[in-house]
């Protein structure tokens, strides 16, 4: 299946010397079979549950009850602050004026979700029952933004009053099915719509592009038919990242490496959103078929561990570890990846608040969570363009799991982090960062690359607001 449209890229023969085809080969992939199989999944997986009805616990006994009437009958008081209005304008906001900053009054979602996590926080009953009532007539799973950032939002409070023991409960109509999601998505669709996403969004294939050209930038400098290329693939691409590295490997000037070890390191960590596939998902066989098919040896391995001895390390091979949006909540494996001393460590999150979101408690984590994931869906509404469909369904119930994290850190947090560890950064080059500018292009316009040279990581923004950064490590070898 091709994962870019032909024709979709063009860049000048003279900006890319040492990749002479990098860009042109994605277009003639055919790594996945149309006809393939998928393996069955284990006859101990649970059936996806039925429907049922979404409840919201009241935080206390003496809460006000709801009308039985309330849905049909109440009129939204104009005058409230927590009423959401209408914008003042139907022009689309431009990303070239005020950063991509829309009004206010354009995100009344934020404006009922942010108020009303601080009223659960603070125990301001009146005030949470009310909100939830209006979350719960305006969400909805489709439609604009605002609504479906309410619907995603009124879940994750719904689930922390759960978590937090409180026991009234106030039934809430209607019912709705269970939330769409990776783990929930038949094997086949999640396979077309990952690699769909990559087509019409940057938001992994971007980071993923970075990395490759890099690695190939690497092993352009040295006698790469000589020396084993080690990967280790700690990120969320469930294999679609490879074929293009795969390609190009075959094209450097000097060779491909003698031999290729991939080792999918995605069981190290506890998941995290866009990391589980759904049972029956195996992407391994395709890429050894596809290696196969362009004459480089290439071996795949799984491991539990990150340790020298489950990577089984050889002495003089070039190992490159790529950890992209997996490791925010578990920083203790950046020690585990210090010990292994890669040649390259490439390191790719979500780009949040410089003050971290922890010193907000509750509100504050959920607050810096909430504008990322309006991010993601006012990009994918606008990579869809607009269009109800499986795939988008699937993708906007991933990434609503944002919500649930511990908190987006920035980027300065991270670069304390790794220079605390033992590591250096460097620059990408300006050979990399114009292969991936040219990437850029093919998407939405209000998509923009960040790479300052003060600043060697590379951000990635929608709208002039921040999304993620793609950063390159080195260790410090004494």
């Amino acid at each position: 299946m091709e994962w870019l449209e032909p024709d979709s890229i063009s860049l000048e023969q003279d900006s890319i010397s040492i990749l002479p085809s990098y860009l042109d080969e994605i277009t003639n992939y055919d790594w996945w079979d149309h006809d393939e199989t998928f393996d069955p999944p284990p006859a101990t997986t649970p059936a996806t549950p039925s429907p049922t009805c979404i409840q919201t616990p009241a935080l206390s006994p003496s809460s006000p009850q709801p009308d039985p009437e309330f849905s049909k009958k109440r009129k939204l008081n104009t005058n409230s602050p927590d009423t959401p209005r209408k914008p003042s304008s139907g022009k689309k906001t431009s990303s070239k004026s005020g950063a991509g900053n829309p009004a206010k009054d354009a995100r009344w979602a934020e404006q009922l979700l942010n108020p009303c996590a601080m009223a659960i926080e603070t125990g301001n009953v009146s005030r949470a029952q009310h909100l939830i009532y209006v979350l719960q007539e305006l969400a909805s799973a489709s439609g604009d933004i605002n609504h479906r950032l309410a619907y995603h939002g009124l879940r994750t409070l719904t689930h922390y009053l759960y978590s937090n023991s409180v026991t009234s409960m106030v039934r809430l109509p209607p019912c709705e099915p269970p939330i769409h999601s990776y783990i929930t998505t038949e094997a086949k669709l999640f396979r077309s719509t990952v690699i769909k996403f990559h087509e019409i969004s940057p938001w992994f294939t971007l980071p993923n592009s970075l990395a490759n050209s890099t690695i190939i930038k690497s092993l352009s400098r040295e006698n790469s038919s000589s020396r084993v290329l080690h990967i280790v693939d700690l990120g969320v691409s469930h294999g679609v990242q490879w074929p293009t590295l795969l390609e190009a490997l075959t094209h450097l000037p000097k060779g491909a490496p003698p031999l290729v070890r991939l080792t999918i390191a995605n069981s190290v960590l506890p998941p995290v959103p866009f990391s589980v596939p759904p049972p029956g998902y195996n992407f391994p066989s395709h890429l050894l078929r596809y290696a196969k098919s362009i004459n480089l040896n290439l071996h795949i391995n799984q491991v539990d561990n990150l340790t020298i001895q489950d990577l089984t390390l050889t002495p003089g091979e070039k190992l490159v570890v790529c950890a992209q949006f997996r490791i925010s909540k578990y920083k203790d494996i950046l020690c585990s990846i210090r010990d292994l001393n890669p040649d390259l460590f490439i390191l790719s999150e979500l780009d949040g608040s410089e003050n971290c979101a922890s010193s907000g408690g509750f509100p504050g984590r959920f607050g810096v969570n909430l504008e990322m994931l309006w991010r993601f869906l006012d990009s994918t509404g606008a990579a869809f363009k607009g269009r109800e469909c499986a795939e988008r369904k699937m993708m906007e119930g991933e990434a609503a799991q944002i919500l649930d994290e511990s908190g987006i850190e920035g980027r300065e947090r991270w670069r304390e982090l790794m220079v605390g560890l033992g590591f250096r950064e460097e620059g990408f080059g300006d050979e990399s960062i114009d292969t991936t500018k040219a990437l850029l292009r093919k998407y939405d316009g209000n998509w923009e690359m960040k790479a300052e040279r003060a600043v060697a990581a590379v951000r990635l923004r929608w709208k002039g607001q921040p999304v993620s950064f793609c950063s390159l490590w080195k260790p410090i070898r004494g």
